[in-house]
């Protein structure tokens, strides 16, 4: 009990820190402040360590000179507007916004907790947030906020929703029984690396698929217990503002809305049928260069968000029109409009996160430290087992301050892979390590793009809710995952079981 006192006293503290910190959007320009400034000291002195990209040495660039300065400024607006989870979400929420406002979410809400036990809703909630994978970003934007509409509708508390949903979506990023256009992403990173050392491997895109899907079980197993044994107990003093829309509320559904939720589920599926009879052929246009649904670059999974903005707006048409909260074009646009209001600040925060990653990119300060953080554990020479566990810890510390995780691993992967190799650890694991220490401090980094939209979801409900209340509401999922799913890998690792399908090779 004392333990659990102090932990509870030790998140506090970091909910009041966090809290203390500037606006998120001030916070950013006191970042773009700070990596103008580190650029200009540390392009005073060179380095001999090797950009994997460009095979040349890395030369940090002064973000202070002139002709930096101008070209920052003439990118701006471009900055901005190709920011890409900007796109993501205002696309998705036009389609979501159109649902929330003639009631086609609400009533569907309803419908689905007259049929799942109260107790089930949080493993539900992050197995729906680690399925949401498949669909690249359309987690951030669909899941998590209706992770806590759904726990506010059965009287639970709804920054408890909103944590299980992030955690399944986020902290959970690579776990997933469904393939993902990551996998082959991550697989030719990991592939080219490896031919540093012996130019004829090959491994097969799904060279992890075993290690993620049963990894899933994993994170709804910790997730569940986390939430309901230690957040939502935790969350229970935080009170909520007086101002929810009662329509968050939850009551039966009336006949009306019942036939107005079949009619609008069947035009959901019907589009779905349609969706799916045109993917089919083997010739068809959602198909890759590869001939697949799901493979880097395919139609089909650059079309995910549109296909949600879509597959949401017509069933919510057809609700409305049923249930009679849409009468004419004007309640439509309504909705988008209503949609839009809401996202405004956000935009503000994207805008200042935009040309905060710009400038931290183009000055090369995350290829700097993730390429010393690497060379610092190569030189440590610790075993096999060991060297797993840095690999997972120096990839969620890299994660704080580099969010891709394709650029992260094309950095680390040309010296990790070829590394381990040499100490007869495989290609497969040393990239399972990776996408471990990628996906756990996901959700406790306001850095990256999608975390100030969990805050602005948050606000919802708590109008006091800032970085601070994130990052402690998340902490316990990133140190309960970081823990034991490293444990979980070396375990499977240890007993020799596979990783995924295996190509045939030999280093």
């Amino acid at each position: 009990m004392k333990h659990a006192t102090l932990g509870q006293r030790a998140l506090a503290k970091i909910e009041r820190w966090g809290n203390a910190l500037p606006d998120p959007a001030m916070l950013f320009v006191g970042l773009l402040f700070l990596v103008w400034i580190l650029s200009a000291l540390f392009s005073l002195f060179s380095y001999d360590l090797i950009d994997p990209r460009t095979g040349q040495a890395v030369v940090v660039h002064n973000q202070l000179s002139p002709d930096a300065l101008t070209t920052f400024m003439t990118q701006m607006v471009k900055n901005f507007a190709h920011f890409h989870p900007i796109g993501v979400v205002l696309v998705a929420m036009l389609g979501i916004g159109v649902a929330e406002h003639t009631g086609f979410i609400n009533t569907g809400l309803k419908a689905l907790l007259n049929v799942t036990a109260r107790w089930l809703l949080t493993p539900m909630i992050i197995l729906v947030g680690i399925v949401s994978h498949t669909a690249a970003d359309a987690g951030y934007v669909l899941v998590i906020p209706l992770g806590g509409v759904i726990f506010y509708a059965a009287g639970r508390h709804p920054l408890a929703g909103i944590a299980a949903a992030f955690a399944g979506v986020s902290g959970g990023f690579s776990a997933n029984f469904i393939p993902s256009a990551i996998d082959p992403m991550l697989q030719g990173i990991t592939q080219t690396g490896a031919q540093i050392l012996n130019p004829d491997i090959t491994l097969n895109p799904l060279n992890n698929y075993y290690f993620t899907a049963l990894s899933s079980l994993v994170i709804v197993g910790l997730g569940w217990f986390v939430t309901d044994k230690f957040v939502e107990p935790r969350l229970s003093a935080t009170p909520l503002d007086q101002n929810i829309e009662a329509s968050e509320g939850i009551d039966g559904l009336s006949e009306l809305e019942r036939s107005a939720l079949n009619r609008a589920l069947l035009s959901m599926a019907v589009a779905t049928v349609l969706l799916i009879a045109s993917a089919w052929p083997d010739g068809s246009a959602w198909r890759g260069s590869g001939g697949t649904l799901t493979e880097f670059g395919a139609p089909l999974m650059g079309s995910i968000v549109p296909l949600i903005f879509v597959l949401f707006l017509l069933p919510a048409v057809v609700y409305g029109i049923s249930a009679g909260t849409v009468k004419s074009s004007k309640d439509v646009i309504e909705g988008m409009t209503k949609s839009m209001q809401d996202m405004g600040y956000y935009l503000v925060i994207m805008f200042f996160i935009a040309q905060f990653i710009y400038s931290f990119g183009a000055s090369n300060l995350g290829i700097l430290l993730a390429l010393e953080g690497a060379e610092v554990l190569k030189s440590l020479g610790l075993p096999a087992a060991v060297t797993v566990v840095g690999i997972v810890l120096l990839t969620a510390l890299l994660n704080l301050f580099v969010g891709s995780a394709s650029a992260k691993w094309a950095l680390l992967a040309p010296i990790f892979v070829p590394m381990l190799m040499q100490l007869g650890i495989s290609p497969d694991l040393t990239q399972a390590a990776y996408r471990v220490g990628d996906s756990t401090s996901n959700i406790i980094t306001p850095l990256m793009p999608y975390f100030p939209l969990v805050v602005v979801y948050c606000q919802k409900y708590v109008k006091s809710t800032g970085i601070g209340t994130v990052v402690a509401m998340m902490l316990p999922y990133t140190i309960s995952f970081i823990v034991l799913w490293t444990a979980f890998l070396l375990l499977m690792w240890g007993v020799g079981i596979p990783l995924g399908l295996q190509a045939s090779y030999s280093y």
